[in-house]
This record gives C-alpha cells, sequence and structure tokens, in this order.
C-alpha cells in the first residue's frame, strides 16, 4: 500500500477506476474487486483516524495514545471473488486495537450461515458431518467456516426457543381435540432412558399444533400430571376429547384433570395389543372384525359389534377379547363425533409420526449426552414435522354435529348429578 494521503489515493484510484470504466464499459471482475478494495480500505483507515483522534501524518497531541504500525495483507470473499485487503495496524493503546469494520466484513459466521448449521443439525447431520461439509467452502489454507463445537453452541439456541415455546401463554388456542403420547430415548451422561411426554391438539379452525413437550423418567399419572398442569396453568381451554394409548399413568392424570373431557383410547396401539394375541393364521379374520368395530356407524352399532367378535371369540382367543373389551368405551368414543373427524382423533398417529422423524434423526447420536440436548433435537425435529401437518376440516355441518354431542354430553351429566343428589 502507497504512502499517498487517504484522499489522495482515493481521488487517485477513483480516477483510473473511473478511465478504465469510461474505454471498456464493461463492470469485470478485477475491476468490481478493485473498487471494493479502495473502499474498505478507506473505511478502515477512517476508523484508525477516529480510533487515535489524528488523521495519518499528523502529529499526537498531548494525551494522545497509539500510533499506527503497518498493515497486515487479508483477504474476504465476494460474489466476485477473493478481494485483497491491506488491514491496518495499531500500537500503543491501552487495549488491543480491533477493528469494529473488519470484524463485520470478514466474519464468516452470519446469521445465514448459523441458521443454515442449525437446520442441517435437526435434519440429520452431526456437528462433526457439518464441520466437514462446510470445509469444502473453504481453500485449503483456511480454517473451516464452522467447527463441529462452533456447531454445537450454535444450535444451544434451539434450547431457548424450547424454553420460550413451554412458557407461550395458550389462551388464544381454540382447541377441541386434544392428543397426549410419549417417546424414551436414553441419556449417555446419567445412563438412563428418558421419556419425553408430547400434547398437541386440532383447534377449531382445523389447524393442528404442537402444545408442549417436557421430560419425565416414566409416563407415572405424577409425571404427566406436571405436564398437564402447565397446560392449565397458560390458559388453555377444557378440551372436547383427550386421545391417549393404555398407559395407566397417562390415563388416570388425564381423568384427574379434565374428568368432563371425553377419553378416546387409541386405535393403532389397541389393534397392536389385540392382534399380538392371536395366531397368524387368524390375524387377517380378526382384524377385518376389529377394523368393521372401529369403523361402526355409530356408537352403539360399535358396541354391539365388539360385544359379537367377543362372544364369538372369547373361549378360542381369551386373551385377545380381553384386550377388546378392555376400556371398550373409550374405545369406541370415537363414534359419537363427526363422523369426517373421526379418523383424526381415533389414534395418536400425529405424535407417532414426529417420533419416526426424530427417531430417524437421533440414529446419528445413538446416546444423547445430557438431558439438555436431547430436548433440543427432541422439540426441532417435532416442531418442525408439526408445521407441515394438514388441517382437519370444521365446515357447519361438522360444527352442528359437536354442538350436539355437546348438548347431549351436558344434558346426561345433568341427569348423573340429579340421580347422585338423589
Amino acid at each position: 500500500m502507497s504512502n499517498l494521503r487517504h484522499s489522495d489515493r482515493l481521488q487517485q484510484v477513483t480516477e483510473q477506476l473511473q478511465q478504465e470504466l469510461a474505454s471498456s464499459g464493461d463492470l469485470a471482475g478485477d475491476w468490481v474487486r478493485r473498487a471494493a478494495r479502495v473502499l474498505i480500505e478507506q473505511m478502515l483507515a477512517a476508523e484508525v483516524d477516529e480510533a487515535l483522534g489524528r488523521a495519518s501524518y499528523e502529529r499526537r497531541g498531548e494525551g494522545q495514545a497509539g500510533y499506527r504500525n503497518g498493515f497486515k495483507p487479508r483477504s474476504i470473499k465476494t460474489a466476485q471473488g477473493k478481494v485483497a485487503v491491506d488491514l491496518p495496524q495499531v500500537r500503543g493503546l491501552t487495549e488491543p486495537y480491533q477493528s469494529a469494520i473488519w470484524a463485520a466484513l470478514g466474519s464468516r459466521r452470519t446469521p445465514a450461515l448459523e441458521k443454515l448449521a442449525v437446520e442441517m443439525y435437526v435434519r440429520g447431520l452431526s456437528t462433526r458431518d457439518i464441520e466437514d461439509l462446510l470445509k469444502e467452502f473453504c481453500d485449503q489454507s483456511e480454517q473451516t467456516l464452522l467447527s463441529k463445537s462452533s456447531v454445537s453452541r450454535v444450535s444451544d439456541a434451539l434450547m431457548q426457543e424450547y424454553q420460550e415455546f413451554c412458557k407461550r401463554d395458550l389462551n388464544h388456542m381454540e382447541v377441541v381435540y386434544l392428543f397426549c403420547d410419549a417417546v424414551y430415548e436414553s441419556l449417555r451422561s446419567c445412563g438412563m432412558t428418558q421419556g419425553i411426554l408430547v400434547t398437541w391438539a386440532i383447534c377449531s379452525n382445523g389447524a393442528k399444533v404442537l402444545l408442549h413437550m417436557s421430560t419425565g423418567s416414566k409416563e407415572s399419572k405424577e409425571a404427566w400430571l406436571e405436564h398437564l398442569r402447565s397446560l392449565v396453568s397458560r390458559n388453555l381451554a377444557v378440551p372436547l376429547t383427550v386421545t391417549t394409548d393404555g398407559a395407566p399413568g397417562l390415563i388416570a392424570a388425564v381423568e384427574a384433570m379434565w374428568p368432563e373431557s371425553e377419553r378416546i383410547r387409541c386405535w393403532f396401539h389397541k389393534m397392536q395389543n389385540i392382534l399380538d394375541k392371536v395366531p397368524e393364521s387368524m390375524r387377517e379374520t380378526i382384524k377385518r372384525l376389529l377394523v368393521e368395530v372401529r369403523d361402526a356407524p355409530d356408537y352403539q352399532s360399535g358396541k354391539d359389534r365388539a360385544k359379537a367378535l367377543i362372544k364369538q371369540y372369547e373361549r378360542e382367543l381369551p386373551s385377545a377379547t380381553t384386550c377388546v373389551a378392555d376400556d371398550l368405551e373409550a374405545s369406541l368414543a370415537h363414534l359419537k363425533l363427526p363422523s369426517l373427524h373421526q379418523k383424526s382423533i381415533r389414534t395418536t398417529n400425529l405424535a407417532e409420526r414426529g417420533f419416526v422423524e426424530e427417531r430417524r434423526r437421533s440414529k446419528v447420536i445413538p446416546h444423547f449426552f445430557d438431558e439438555q440436548g436431547c430436548l433440543k433435537l427432541v422439540y426441532a425435529t417435532m416442531i418442525r414435522a408439526s408445521n407441515r401437518w394438514r388441517m382437519v376440516r370444521f365446515n357447519k355441518l361438522q360444527q352442528q354435529q359437536l354442538d350436539n354431542y355437546i348438548r347431549a354430553r351436558n344434558a346426561m351429566g345433568k341427569k348423573v348429578r340429579e340421580i347422585k343428589a338423589a
């Protein structure tokens, strides 16, 4: 870099660039890089002037510290290629001089890059995979854009996102159908299996939303009660129905928290449990009969079909028919609701799909190191899966059917209370 004054250097190079542009009329890559270099170096020089309190070649005044100490060759990458820059060096200040302009220009950890790293982490790459992939965009002499430890720190933003998710007010959500399920992950730090309790809902506008996630070492009544109390404390309205699997702790917690809600037993889990108790040669027959029970035109028809199935096979398949009879009212409760909604509310399949995505991702990490790492990754995969859930239709007919069901349920509840009072 020449020893011309800043203004003289800028004027000289600007005139030269203007002449070249006028003669060729083409903004070639080399021309743009040279113009960018002049502009950046002038900005850096002006920043040094401000830090020292004087321009180049001016004498140091009384009380002024620091002095210019040459330049170091540096470069930044642009769309037009690498731009070489002479970075001014300053010595003699009470604290080491650092250029804020160069930190902004030279930093490769942009918000876009950090977001890209987080999305790659969530979608299946390990921190080492991301580090190796980003190395491909660097010269051999350069360090990677983000190291695996940097990726891990950047991904901590997911934990903050999860914590805010668990604190948000739910008052604005008009929940109609609620669903609860859990998934388990291994934690290497304490040698235990961590349960992740998940709740989501279908709202009156047809949207399917993830409501809450929390941890529990097992699906006990106490763990689920704590989970559900969090929803209530954040102003969640009483749901019309709650769909669960057969976990006793979950069932007890739901009935304790929302006794007025209709509990629905998940048919995906129930059918698996029944067919596990049926010989291979009879599975297709029993499965067909179970589907006829599940898809009955109304609640009473489903009950009659279930009783007929039990009566026909109770001697030949006692364990399977006992499983059919177990919690039968909850298993058929979906038949009381609008037929268009029955397929959506009779299982916890939405969560299962999210769990499949989460397990696909966790294969890269066979054992999470700690609870925080587990939570942030499970949350990230689940919330992204929920953003792709299709809406449920709520038209006038379905709303009328729901209103009829609510009136019938309220009338039945009133009658039960009158009988108890008598």
